[in-house]
């Protein structure tokens, strides 16, 4: 399953919206995944391979081994 060890953030689900002459004529369901990485990890001194979104790799919350 696509989730982030870090934050937990998911794939979300929302409606693919289909304009012609400003009417809304068909909705498809899509999926938004997020951009996850596996990177090794160093957790409480053990290094572990992980799953982790980018943001959280930007953003420094990942202590890369």
């Amino acid at each position: 399953m696509a989730k982030c060890a870090i934050c937990d953030k998911t794939v979300n689900f929302g409606n693919k919206l289909s304009i012609t002459r400003s009417h809304i004529s068909k909705r498809n369901v899509r999926t938004w995944k997020p951009n996850l990485r596996t990177v090794k990890a160093d957790i409480n001194g053990e290094v572990k391979r992980i799953k982790v979104c980018a943001k959280c790799l930007r953003d420094g919350k990942v202590k890369r081994a």
